[in-house]
């Protein structure tokens, strides 16, 4: 019987070895994280030894990983190089574009709808990012970051200049004719984001007002753009994702500007296929 472990449990640990993350290694592989950690732990029972030291929210590889890494990345590389010399490049390779689902939902959509409308032929792959670790080189063509900007290694085209404005159920905007009537009802807020509710009430004069206010924090916009539009808070979000929510209003016109801002990314170190190129090409002229 063949003591080589299944292909699978090898190609998760040498994804989640180069990118030393599971979350990146399932979105490289099409798989959630919880499936590459299981087939790397699956791994580790087979050849008895631990290959990653699992931190918080990172990895490191044992000794006995690092040793392995290569010998297991170069074999891939040689299958790769062995399909591509017998079958040629005639294999469909679809556009990986990873982002995060309130980008995917609100700005990405209508624009990969037109996109495919015009373009058909070009296969696209959108995988999801909720954490700034989640995105990287490895296993994307296209991303769409948030932050500012400081990343090394890739190309960036910056979206514009971002606007945060409060946002709420039409219902609910009814009963908010200044910003003094917040106070009582619950602000949703987005973890990770530079500027949020502090920032804009500072913008509005109104800095104690977050103590009268109930608060609800979720780890991303999805939700609690979600429970606004149900009526369970008001949130904040960017003026560039109400482009498509017809189920949200601002009961505000005031906005407060942030030094973050949304960017289209790919990295500057690897070939671009014609496909990617397209994409890139199109996104940038929806701007």
């Amino acid at each position: 019987m063949s003591r080589l472990p299944p292909l699978l449990w090898l190609q998760a640990f040498e994804s989640a070895a180069r990118t030393l993350s599971f979350t990146a290694a399932g979105n490289e592989l099409g798989v959630t994280q919880a499936a590459i950690s299981q087939r790397v732990r699956l791994l580790e029972d087979r050849v008895g030894q631990k290959l990653f030291v699992r931190h918080a929210r990172s990895l490191t590889l044992t000794p006995a990983g690092q040793a392995w890494l290569p010998s297991i990345h170069d074999a891939f590389v040689r299958i790769s190089e062995g399909t591509l010399e017998v079958f040629g490049s005639t294999l469909e390779q679809p556009v990986t574009l990873r982002t995060t689902p309130v980008i995917q939902q609100s700005w990405l959509a209508p624009r990969l709808i037109a996109f495919h409308r015009a373009h058909p032929q070009v296969a696209i792959r959108v995988v999801s990012a909720i954490w700034p670790d989640d995105f990287g080189p490895e296993g994307a063509d296209i991303e769409i970051r948030y932050g500012k900007g400081e990343w090394t290694g890739v190309e960036m085209q910056p979206l514009g200049a971002e606007q945060l404005l409060p946002v709420c159920s039409p219902a609910l905007a009814e009963k908010l004719i200044t910003p003094a009537d917040l106070a009582g009802h619950t602000l949703l807020h987005a973890a990770g984001f530079g500027v949020g509710w502090p920032g804009w009430l500072q913008e509005a004069g109104m800095a104690h007002l977050e103590a009268q206010c109930r608060s609800l924090t979720c780890d991303n916009q999805v939700m609690t753009l979600a429970l606004a539009s149900q009526g369970g808070g008001i949130a904040l979000t960017h003026r560039r994702l109400l482009e498509q929510r017809m189920d949200l209003v601002a009961p505000f016109a005031l906005s407060a500007l942030s030094d973050e801002r949304f960017w289209l990314v790919r990295p500057s170190r690897r070939h671009v296929s014609d496909e990617t190129e397209r994409v890139w090409q199109w996104l940038i002229g929806s701007l």
